[in-house]
């Protein structure tokens, strides 16, 4: 090393493809790559492919950026990287394709701002839902793929709210409310990230000759009616919405010859055909004809006229 040549005591340079070979001068050495190569092939990146990079100092990037030390950030393909001894090549990133009727859900690693402009906190998970290859952010961990169920008239999703928010329907799901969702909502469903998939639901479908008792059934607002009962007839379908139980199950009509009847007893007061009924009264009712009890009402036994 001459007084024109001074030496930067162990600092390294990357250099290029030159017109001319270089000389090394003296106390330079080449340094060789992770294969034992001193001439290393540039990384092309192809599209939808990105590497993570990290700074090991502060720089000024090629395109005015200013870099820290710690910082991280994309290089997106297609293209060639040209790397820097002050960057550190973390990982290959390969984008996620996003087909019909899926969504990706995503974690955040650091606070910050996406693409979208909703503002990030650390751990907050949403989901992205758009088709096509999505290319996860330094900011982002993915966390699994998420397929959606799929809804048809004769099954329905049970689902519960881990947290309050306001589901994809523009409504607000407090935490710990359990709903469905049906074929008359959508035909498929992407569980929300703050959505706890409870199981499916069967749809129940009554003839026209069943009954059946519902146990705390839900108003028009579907908020439960804690220990009231309703009876439903066919011909009908439905779904049970949390919390509804079927009392007995399905049960069919009673069907009552000329010569039968039934024997009743009434478990509240309540109104029957212009008649009042306490608790404890008995009557009967007489064939032939179809009765369904109501709920008020308990069935002591059926009877047969003597002949």
């Amino acid at each position: 090393i001459n007084a024109e040549y001074m030496g930067k005591i162990g600092d390294e340079e990357i250099r290029f493809e030159q017109e001319h070979p270089f000389p090394l001068y003296p106390g330079e050495q080449i340094v060789e790559d992770s294969e034992g190569k001193i001439v290393s092939q540039l990384s092309v990146i192809e599209k939808n492919f990105a590497l993570r990079l990290r700074a090991t100092r502060d720089f000024k990037d090629s395109d005015g950026t200013e870099r820290r030390a710690g910082d991280e950030w994309l290089f997106k393909g297609p293209g060639t990287y040209l790397p820097r001894i002050e960057v550190n090549m973390e990982e290959n990133i390969k984008a996620q394709v996003i087909g019909p009727n899926e969504a990706l859900k995503l974690r955040a690693r650091q606070e910050f701002v996406d693409t979208n402009g909703a503002k990030r906190s650390v751990g907050e998970e949403w989901l992205v839902t758009k088709s096509g290859a999505y290319l996860p952010g330094v900011e982002e961990e993915v966390v699994t793929k998420v397929k959606a169920r799929i809804l048809t008239e004769k099954v329905a999703l049970h689902l519960e709210a881990t947290r309050t928010f306001v589901d994809a329907f523009g409504k607000e799901r407090k935490a710990g409310q359990q709903w469905l969702v049906t074929y008359q909502d959508a035909s498929t469903h992407i569980p929300n990230v703050y959505e706890k998939v409870i199981g499916e639901v069967p749809i129940t479908t009554l003839s026209n000759r069943q009954f059946c008792v519902v146990v705390d059934p839900v108003d028009e607002k579907l908020k439960p009616r804690l220990g009231a009962k309703e009876v439903r007839k066919g011909e009908k379908s439905f779904f049970l919405h949390p919390g509804e139980k079927l009392l007995g199950g399905i049960q069919d009509v009673m069907i009552l010859a000329p010569d039968e009847a039934l024997l009743l007893r009434a478990e509240e007061a309540f109104d029957e055909e212009g008649k009042h009924r306490n608790p404890g009264d008995k009557w009967m009712v007489k064939g032939p004809c179809d009765y369904v009890p109501p709920v008020q009402v308990q069935v002591l036994e059926k009877r047969r006229a003597m002949a």
